[in-house]
């Protein structure tokens, strides 16, 4: 596990008497590679370059598919310069389902979403700066 310190308490407060649910690790993906963008569209005698990938910079769960733009709010559980926790309630209606969001570049300017179980109460999200400008590292676990 990568944040010992944090993922155990908050694991362990998800495991506790009145927990039921599998565990389920939600694994964004670290980076955007290069070879994934492409622009189009762009205006006639320019040409397009893209020098880096876009690394991974925020991580919380939605309230249904991407385009309804539904992030969830968490509850604070730790926050530090350079490490914070969060815990995210998911009780009560979902209509378009639970879903997990990963967004990249330094201002979310790209995300990558999946659906989550529908019996899914939870998720603790811890995080930590990476070691690329504007990159941030994620431990998720929801149950």
């Amino acid at each position: 596990m990568r944040f010992p310190h944090i993922a155990l308490p908050i694991l362990a407060s998800l495991l506790a008497p009145h927990a039921i649910g599998a565990i389920q690790r939600v694994e964004c993906p670290s980076e955007i590679p290069v070879s994934s963008l492409k622009m189009i569209d762009t205006r006639p005698g320019w040409k397009t370059f893209i020098s880096a990938p876009l690394f991974l910079h925020d991580a919380a769960p939605t309230d249904g598919p991407p385009e309804r733009l539904g992030t969830q709010m968490g509850e604070r559980i730790r926050k530090t310069k350079s490490e914070w926790a969060y815990r995210y309630s998911l009780e009560g209606p979902f209509p378009e389902g639970k879903w997990f969001q990963c967004d990249y570049g330094m201002l979310n300017e790209f995300s990558l979403s999946k659906r989550l179980d529908d019996d899914t109460k939870e998720c603790a999200v811890t995080g930590r700066k990476g070691e690329k400008a504007g990159q941030n590292v994620f431990d998720i676990v929801c149950k």
